[in-house]
């Protein structure tokens, strides 16, 4: 297609349309991590572009940590930057002395993740999360909010809601980490996790989204909203989860019917 015609439909600057081509195969593992990066010469001459057009595209990826390298040096994709989740592992429930699946979902070494409380409060529940929960705009929840680190950077922005009349009098409301994580307590409680119901879309970040993850430009979050039913269907915990989208991705498995 003539550069004419795909500006036309790609309003985007040249350094931000190669930076979205390069980012899709460092993704998709068509330039595996570890891997040079092409040569200067060689994203000239296939985009088309100058030195300058160039370096700006690849600035791009070392700022979202997809890529490493100084100038007049080699740029390689850095080693681990993509993330493969398995949410299922999310509803199960820590043995003891071992890390929470949760967190070690995270990491090949889960000594590398760790979770801080931000708040634990009462809030008003609207739009999704109240429709989730079953109940009406502006009903009260208990919430927990969490940020998940690793390596010492932000990963994940956690906020799970919980109806009162099962965290009231019970560490769901207390500032502190709870234990073998929310599974094994709701168990404890009586309300053993059945069944979960993730949506997941892509979105614009919020403020605080893009400063407490730290997110170097304008790409989407992955979210997700995950309804965790107990015996009888009834609704236990809601959780939204929020991520940085070009650095995880999802992995569900299914088995035939």
């Amino acid at each position: 297609m003539p550069r004419s015609e795909a500006e036309a439909l790609d309003p985007r600057p040249l350094h931000a349309r190669i930076a979205a081509d390069l980012r899709d195969e460092i993704m998709s593992g068509g330039i595996a991590p570890g891997a040079k990066l092409p040569s200067t010469a060689q994203l000239k001459a296939r985009f088309d572009a100058s030195n300058a057009t160039i370096q700006k595209a690849v600035q791009l990826l070392k700022d979202e940590g997809l890529a490493i390298g100084r100038a007049g040096a080699a740029v390689t994709v850095r080693e681990n930057r993509q993330r493969t989740l398995r949410p299922a592992k999310s509803l199960t429930r820590a043995v003891d002395g071992e890390a929470y699946p949760w967190l070690a979902e995270f990491s090949e070494q889960p000594s590398a993740a760790r979770s801080t409380l931000l708040a634990v409060e009462e809030v008003r529940t609207t739009g999704d999360v109240a429709a989730a929960l079953g109940c009406a705009e502006g009903s009260p929840a208990v919430c927990r909010r969490l940020l998940i680190r690793i390596d010492g950077e932000p990963a994940e922005l956690v906020s799970s809601y919980y109806p009162p009349d099962i965290a009231h009098g019970t560490p769901l409301t207390e500032p502190r980490r709870i234990r073998g994580g929310t599974p094994t307590l709701l168990a404890e409680l009586g309300f053993p996790p059945r069944r979960s119901v993730d949506r997941i879309s892509a979105r614009v970040a919020t403020q605080e989204q893009y400063t407490t993850l730290r997110l170097p430009g304008d790409l989407p979050i992955l979210r997700t909203l995950r309804t965790v039913y107990g015996d009888d269907q009834r609704t236990i915990e809601v959780t939204v989860m929020v991520k940085a989208g070009h650095l995880y991705e999802l992995r569900y498995e299914f088995d035939p019917q």
